[in-house]
C-alpha cells in the first residue's frame, strides 16, 4: 500500500511541482506514519462503532422520546402559558394600563403643567441673577488670568522634565539594547529559528501521519464492519429467515386454513343471526307500540284529500276565440 498517492489528472489540472524535500523529511516520514496508524487504528474503530450506535439509540429512543417531551411541553407549558397570556395578562394589562393612564398620567401632567412648570421657571431666573452672573464675572475677572498664568508654569516645567526624560530615555535605549535586544536577535537567528523549522517539519508530517492514518483506518474500520455484517447476515439473520420461511410460513397456512377462517365464517353467522334476531325484536317492539297507540288513542284519523279548485287544462280549458266556456260546453 502506497503511504504517498500521486495526484491524479491531467498535467494541466495537476497542481505546481513543490520544491524537492530534503533526506531529512524522508526519513521522518515513514516510522511517523507506520506509528500513527498503528495508534490510530483502534481509535478509528471505536469511533465509527460509537458513531453506528449513537445513530441507532438517536433513531430508535431519542428522537421518539424527544418528540414526545416536545408534545408534552407544548400541552402543559406552552398552550397554557399562551392561553394565560392571551385571555388574562393581555385583558389585565389593558386595563391597568387604562387605569394607570386615569390615576397617575394624568394627575402628573397636570401636576407638571400648573405646577411644576410655573415654579421651574422662577427657580430658572432666580438661579440666572443669583449664580449664573457672579459665577461669569469670578470666571472672567478671577480665575482665567490665574488659569493662565499656571499654565505657562507648568508648559516650563512639562518642557525641562520632556527633556531630562528624553535623555534618560535614550540612556536606556542603548543599554537595553546592548544587553537584551542584541542578544535575543542572535538566539532568535541563530538557535531558535533552525529548531523552529525542524519542529515545524516534524509536526507537519506528525499531523500529514495522523490525516493519512485517519483515512486508512476508516477503510480498514469499514472492511471489519462490513465482515462483521455479513458474519452477523450468515449466523443469525439468514437461518431467521430460513425458519421464517420454511416452519412459521407453512404452519400459519395449517393454522389460517383450518382454524382462523372456520372461526371467522363461525363469527359472522353469529353476527348475522344476531343482527336478524334483533331486527325481528326491534320490528316486534315497533308493532308493539303501534298496537298500544291505537288501543290508548284510536285509529288516527284519514287525511282529506285536496279538491283541486284550478281550471282545466288542455283543449278542456277556456279559449279567447270562442264563446263556449269550459262550464258551458257539452
Amino acid at each position: 500500500m502506497e503511504l504517498q498517492k500521486p495526484p491524479a489528472g491531467t498535467p494541466e489540472q495537476q497542481p505546481a511541482r513543490q520544491a524537492p524535500e530534503g533526506c531529512l523529511v524522508v526519513a521522518i516520514r515513514l516510522p511517523v506514519r507506520i506509528v500513527v496508524l498503528v495508534l490510530v487504528l483502534p481509535l478509528r474503530m471505536v469511533w465509527d462503532a460509537l458513531v453506528v450506535g449513537g445513530r441507532f439509540l438517536n433513531d430508535t429512543v431519542l428522537r421518539p422520546v424527544g418528540r414526545a417531551l416536545l408534545w408534552t411541553a407544548r400541552v402543559l407549558l406552552v398552550w397554557p402559558c399562551v392561553a394565560l397570556w392571551r385571555y388574562v395578562v393581555v385583558p389585565l394589562g389593558g386595563a391597568l394600563t387604562r387605569l394607570g393612564h386615569v390615576l397617575v398620567a394624568v394627575p402628573l401632567t397636570w401636576l407638571y403643567r400648573h405646577a411644576l412648570t410655573p415654579l421651574g421657571h422662577a427657580l430658572a431666573w432666580l438661579a440666572r441673577y443669583l449664580v449664573v452672573v457672579p459665577a461669569r464675572w469670578l470666571y472672567a475677572s478671577v480665575l482665567t488670568p490665574v488659569g493662565r498664568a499656571v499654565a505657562w508654569c507648568a508648559k516650563g516645567l512639562l518642557r525641562g522634565v520632556g527633556l531630562i526624560a528624553t535623555g534618560v530615555g535614550i540612556c536606556l535605549y542603548w543599554v537595553l539594547r546592548v544587553l537584551l535586544v542584541l542578544p535575543a536577535l542572535a538566539l532568535w537567528r541563530w538557535v531558535l529559528t533552525p529548531v523552529g523549522r525542524l519542529l515545524a517539519v516534524v509536526g507537519r508530517e506528525v499531523g500529514q501521519a495522523l490525516g493519512h492514518a485517519w483515512r486508512v483506518a476508516g477503510r480498514l474500520s469499514l472492511a471489519v464492519g462490513r465482515v462483521l455484517a455479513t458474519l452477523f447476515r450468515w449466523i443469525f439473520v439468514e437461518p431467521v429467515r430460513w425458519f421464517h420461511r420454511t416452519v412459521l410460513t407453512p404452519v400459519g397456512h395449517v393454522v389460517r386454513d383450518i382454524v382462523l377462517r372456520p372461526a371467522a365464517e363461525a363469527a359472522r353467522s353469529v353476527g348475522r343471526a344476531a343482527r336478524t334476531a334483533l331486527a325481528s325484536a326491534r320490528e316486534s317492539v315497533r308493532q308493539a307500540r303501534a298496537d298500544f297507540r291505537r288501543m290508548l288513542f284510536g285509529e288516527p284519523p284519514e287525511p282529506v284529500e285536496a279538491v283541486d279548485r284550478r281550471e282545466p287544462a288542455g283543449r278542456a280549458a277556456r279559449t279567447l276565440g270562442s264563446s263556449t266556456t269550459a262550464l258551458t260546453k257539452d
